[in-house]
C-alpha cells in the first residue's frame, strides 16, 4: 500500500487512540491532523490541512452529536467535493447512514472499529482519485500571534503583520484576544466605539455591514475589534463564539490577525489558534522565554498541533549572544524546531509605538527593519511561492 493520509475528527480521545492503533497495522499510513471537536467550521481546518497534505482522507466521529456533525461533514464535502471521507457511530440505523451519505460521505465503519474494516476502508481511500496539487481555498487565512512571556513584541508583531496585508490590498481584520493588556488599540491611535461584547451580542444577525459598521478601521485600511478598555467588564467572548465569529470573517476576509496575548490555555486564543494557518510564537533570546516556548510547544503538540502549524519567530534578533542571551542553534536545539524568522532590533519599534501608529507604515525611517519585515510576512504568508506560480 502507498502512503495513506489520514485526518482524525472527534472530540473522544478514545475514538482517536483507536483510529492510531488500526493505523499500525496499515504499512506508510500516518495521521497528518487532530480535530478534537467537530463543529460546523471543522471544513475551513480541513482545507488548511488539506493545502499540505492534498492526498489525505478524512475520518469522523459522529458519536457526539451524530445531528451536528453530518452538517459539518456535509459542509467539509461542499468545500471540498472530492476529499476521501469515513463517518463511524456506536449505530449503524438505516436512517443515519443514509443521511451520512447525502452529507457526501464514502464511507461507514461501525463503533468500536474492527481492524479488517478499518484496513478495507483504508484501501479504499488509497485506490480513491488524488489530488496532485494543494486544494486551493477560496476562505481567508487566520494567522495567530502568541508571546512566550509579556514583553516580546507578540502585539507589535500581530499590529505591523496586518497592517502590511493591509497595504498589499488584501482586506484585513484584526482581533485583539488580550484582555488585560489590550494594546493593538493602544499601538495604533484608536479609541474603539464598538468591542467583541457587541460582536457576541449581534453573532446571530452578523453580516459585513453590521460588523464594518461597528468596528474601527485603521488609515492603513484593516478593521480592529477587540475588549472593552474598562477592566471591569466581566463580559465573556467565549471559544464557541470564536469559532462562529471566525467561521463568518474567512467567508468575507482574506486574513485575519489574531492578537492573543501570551494567554495560550486561554480557551478563545486556543479556538483561535485552532483555526490558524500558522501559530506564531513570539520569543526572545533569554531564557524564560526560550523556557516558556518549549512549554507552549508541548502543550500545543499535545492539543493536537504538528510542527508545520508553529512558527517560531525570534524578535529584536541578534547574532551577537551574550552570557544572558541563546544563539539561534542554542534556541533551535532546546525547542527541538526551527527557528522561522529573525526580526531585528530596532529604536524604529519604540518610537513607532509612541506615536501610536505602525512601524511599516513609514518605511523610510524604519529602514532595515522594514525591509526584514515584509520578508517575514512573504515567507509567512506564501508569497514567494504565488509568485513562482504566476511566474
Amino acid at each position: 500500500m502507498a502512503n495513506t493520509a489520514l485526518m482524525v475528527a472527534s472530540s473522544d480521545e478514545h475514538f482517536r487512540e483507536m483510529v492510531r492503533d488500526n493505523l499500525l497495522n496499515v504499512p506508510n499510513a500516518r495521521i497528518v491532523a487532530e480535530y478534537q471537536e467537530v463543529a460546523a467550521n471543522l471544513y475551513i481546518r480541513v482545507l488548511q490541512d488539506l493545502e499540505r497534505s492534498p492526498s489525505a482522507g478524512l475520518i469522523v466521529d459522529i458519536s457526539g452529536d451524530p445531528e451536528g456533525a453530518i452538517k459539518a461533514v456535509e459542509r467539509v464535502k461542499q468545500a471540498a467535493p472530492d476529499l476521501f471521507v469515513i463517518v463511524s457511530n456506536f449505530h449503524a440505523d438505516g436512517e443515519t447512514v443514509i443521511a451520512c451519505m447525502r452529507a457526501g460521505a464514502n464511507e461507514f465503519l461501525l463503533q468500536p472499529i474492527k481492524r479488517i474494516e478499518f484496513r478495507a476502508a483504508m484501501e479504499r481511500l488509497e485506490r480513491a482519485p488524488k489530488h496532485q496539487t494543494a486544494v486551493e481555498s477560496k476562505l481567508g487565512k487566520v494567522y495567530t500571534f502568541v508571546g512566550a512571556k509579556g514583553g516580546v513584541g507578540t502585539t507589535t508583531m500581530a499590529v505591523n503583520f496586518a497592517a502590511v496585508l493591509a497595504q498589499r490590498k488584501q482586506s484585513t481584520v484584526m482581533i485583539d484576544l488580550d484582555w488585560i493588556a489590550n494594546d493593538v488599540a493602544m499601538q495604533i491611535g484608536a479609541t474603539p466605539q464598538y468591542t467583541l461584547v457587541e460582536v457576541a451580542e449581534n453573532l446571530e444577525r452578523l453580516d459585513q455591514a453590521l460588523f464594518e459598521g461597528f468596528v474601527t478601521r485603521d488609515p492603513l485600511g484593516f478593521y480592529l475589534v477587540g475588549p472593552p478598555d474598562a477592566l471591569d467588564h466581566q463580559t465573556a467572548f467565549s471559544d464557541h463564539m470564536f469559532r462562529e465569529f471566525a467561521t463568518f470573517l474567512v467567508e468575507k476576509y482574506d486574513a485575519i490577525v489574531v492578537d492573543g496575548g501570551r494567554a495560550i490555555s486561554n480557551e478563545t486564543v486556543l479556538a483561535a489558534a485552532q483555526v490558524s494557518a500558522a501559530v506564531f510564537l513570539v520569543v526572545d533570546q533569554e531564557f524564560p522565554s526560550i523556557r516558556n516556548a518549549q512549554r507552549y510547544i508541548t502543550f500545543l503538540m499535545r492539543m493536537g498541533f504538528n510542527q508545520d502549524q508553529i512558527k517560531v519567530v525570534v524578535n529584536r534578533y541578534s547574532k551577537k549572544v551574550t552570557p544572558n542571551t541563546a544563539s539561534l542553534e542554542q534556541i533551535q536545539q532546546t525547542l527541538n524546531q526551527a527557528v522561522f524568522y529573525g526580526i531585528p532590533p530596532s529604536p524604529a519599534v519604540l518610537a513607532s509605538i509612541n506615536k501610536a501608529r505602525p512601524f511599516v507604515a513609514n518605511r523610510e525611517q524604519a529602514g532595515d527593519l522594514d525591509r526584514v519585515f515584509r520578508a517575514f510576512v512573504d515567507k509567512a504568508t506564501g508569497k514567494p511561492k504565488q509568485m513562482a506560480k504566476t511566474a
